[in-house]
């Protein structure tokens, strides 16, 4: 889209109360961008966002178009103008933004930086998984003239995506979690995923951007060479000289540890399982470095609740439930049955479901997360999908689908046991939450 049309739909842009890409949740007073899909066209919507008090549509089918109403926008392609539309307005914001992407915690680490941030800053970030080519221009449209902090998650299943995403968000900082295999299928292998999520480091590089890495993470290193922007931390080298973190694991959630200059300060965060040491360790240093008041950074960290089914600990009136449903590979899933394995209770439960978008591995990766619980885990395993039934051995549960797992405890209800709950996405795991 030209510069003057883009100036032109950034002048209607700001006389209205945002954007939507769907009828069913648009407001009045918004611009609706009529995207397409596999099984949806939104042009054929475009009337009924008006009917709904939209103030403009903007489509890329001319067919559509009413020259009578005076609210239809024409464009080669909806999904570029909402692209061009979200970095024109990001160029035009004074925030500062930070990318966070990586295989694994991301959406965690996204949220306790922006947690913390916000007890000193005007801060927007991601709201759930919005972190793709649809999701971070919408959030980066909600960037306001009070906003001072962008924090945009930026999620990819193919080689060039984090590339174009950081073309759209332009962003100041860069911090990557990690490294692991996630998104086989689409990334080829695990060199293909350091390639993908070190286009982050590639465009931060260009634009001499800075960027946090924790020293913790050898990949990380690695794939960080011959730049010296960069603010590094570990958990025996943090925020100042002679500050050290430690990270302990309770049964009810991480115990952090900051010992500044001997002053041990202590406090507990709700979040299941050592391998989110690594997103506290990345939300401390981050607060710190933006000049967070310590105080200030540890209340919001021991005031922060997980959602979206992200490493909670849920109390049902029978169980324990871990619930870290929201996604799974197996670097993810192989972390948390290893953390849930040195829990010390008494009666412990695994419901695993099946991992996706791992490729031809598929079956090998799932067999090796079959292989850790026979050596390592001690309780009852129940294991869900059609990859893990061609692995499981005969002593462990196993069902096709979720549905026929509900069904099961709907017969045997689980009472008095510590449960962890792990599967892709797909498979809707939380569902087994009602019957136990």
């Amino acid at each position: 889209m030209s510069q003057l049309r883009i100036k032109t739909l950034y002048q209607i842009f700001l006389s209205s109360k945002g954007v939507s890409t769907d009828t069913r949740s648009i407001a009045e007073g918004q611009i609706f961008f009529a995207l397409k899909g596999p099984s949806f066209n939104g042009n054929q919507y475009a009337s009924h966002a008006l009917e709904l008090g939209a103030m403009l549509v903007v489509i890329d089918e001319p067919e559509f178009y009413d020259d009578s109403s005076g609210k239809y926008f024409l464009v080669d392609n909806c999904l570029s103008a909402l692209q061009d539309l979200a970095t024109f307005h990001r160029q035009q914001s004074k925030a500062k933004i930070l990318a966070i992407t990586g295989s694994n915690g991301k959406t965690t680490t996204k949220e306790l930086i922006g947690a913390v941030l916000k007890t000193s800053y005007n801060v927007n970030y991601t709201k759930g998984n919005l972190n793709n080519h649809i999701g971070v221009p919408l959030t980066l449209l909600e960037l306001t003239n009070e906003t001072q902090f962008g924090i945009i998650e930026m999620g990819a299943n193919h080689i060039g995506e984090i590339k174009d995403l950081c073309e759209i968000a332009q962003p100041d900082f860069g911090l990557i979690t990690n490294v692991g295999s996630a998104h086989l299928e689409g990334f080829g292998s695990l060199e293909g995923v350091k390639q993908g999520k070190g286009e982050l480091y590639d465009y931060l590089r260009n634009t001499e951007g800075l960027i946090f890495i924790n020293s913790d993470v050898p990949s990380l290193s690695e794939m960080l060479t011959n730049y010296q922007n960069v603010y590094a931390y570990s958990q025996g080298n943090n925020f100042a000289k002679g500050t050290r973190i430690e990270i302990h694991e309770q049964s009810s959630g991480l115990k952090v540890v900051v010992d500044p200059e001997g002053e041990n300060q202590a406090i507990l965060v709700q979040l299941f399982g050592m391998y989110n040491a690594t997103n506290i360790l990345a939300a401390i240093n981050v607060g710190h470095y933006f000049g967070v008041q310590l105080d200030n950074l540890l209340l919001a960290l021991s005031n922060y609740v997980p959602a979206n089914k992200r490493s909670q600990v849920m109390n049902t009136k029978s169980n324990t439930v871990i619930m870290d449903a929201y996604n799974a590979n197996p670097t993810s899933m192989g972390k948390a049955i290893e953390a849930f394995c040195k829990l010390k209770d008494k009666s412990k439960i695994v419901i695993l479901g099946d991992m996706f978008e791992l490729g031809p591995d598929s079956i090998m990766l799932h067999k090796q997360i079959v292989d850790y619980l026979q050596a390592n885990f001690v309780g009852d395993c129940v294991l869900v999908g059609e990859n893990f039934c061609e692995v499981a051995p005969k002593e462990f549960d196993v069902f096709q689908t979720t549905d026929d797992c509900l069904d099961h405890f709907a017969k045997s209800p689980i009472y008095d046991s510590t449960i962890l709950v792990k599967g892709s996405r797909g498979m809707k795991l939380e569902r087994v939450l009602d019957f136990l």
